[in-house]
């Protein structure tokens, strides 16, 4: 595998956080904890035209993310220690517990909110692409959980033969051109509407 990353039918997430539980059953995260993220985002309003009937520019849909493993990754660059770094081989930013000194630096660099720092634990975690599963043939715990499919994984030019080049952004994420992201999302007919104007995240406390 040249470089991993995700593919992600926004079309078909119907926002169940299955994904999320899933991974954090499997890791055994606490509580506080979560490699993966699910955005409820919504906007737009009701509007009144000249004969009294009503219109409606009102959307609603989720956007579930982890670490989208960067081409350019800003948790890498800003790592005082090189604990935070990319695997040659497969291209998965990961973390290496031995030399992360819990600065949270990586915390505040990456645009995808991914890294957390675990206090309990003593250093920063977050999703590795389930590089352990991956090893055994086997795909990530988010991806098989997903109850509509709406996830895949592995190597990123595989899944654009198989899925086509979707796009890299739909909000609220930020212009890939920042990191260059190793994802691919089918964006739904809502997140084609929404923008910084019209649309907002709905639960900025859960994520």
């Amino acid at each position: 595998m040249s470089q991993f990353g995700f593919y992600y039918d926004n079309s078909r997430c119907t926002g169940c956080k299955t994904c999320v539980m899933a991974c954090k059953d499997y890791y055994d995260s606490h509580l506080d904890i979560a490699y993966r993220k699910v955005y409820d985002v919504e906007g737009g309003q009701w509007s009144a035209d000249e004969g009294g009937a009503y219109n409606t520019d009102a959307f609603l849909y989720h956007l579930s993310i982890g670490c989208n493993h960067c081409d350019n990754p800003a948790c890498v660059k800003v790592c005082p220690t090189t604990a935070m770094h990319k695997d040659p081989e497969d291209g998965i930013v990961k973390v290496d517990t031995s030399k992360c000194i819990g600065c949270g630096y990586c915390v505040m660099a990456c645009p995808y909110n991914s890294p957390q720092v675990d206090r309990e634990l003593g250093h920063a975690v977050k999703c590795e692409g389930c590089y352990e599963r991956l090893a055994e043939g086997k795909i990530p715990v988010c991806v098989s959980a997903c109850p509509l499919r709406a996830l895949d994984a592995g190597d990123i030019d595989e899944l654009r033969a198989k899925y086509g080049e979707g796009v890299q952004q739909i909000y609220p994420m930020p212009s890939p051109d920042v990191t260059k992201p190793n994802i691919i999302i089918k964006p739904s007919p809502a997140a084609e509407l929404a923008n910084a104007d019209t649309g907002y995240v709905s639960n900025p406390e859960e994520v």
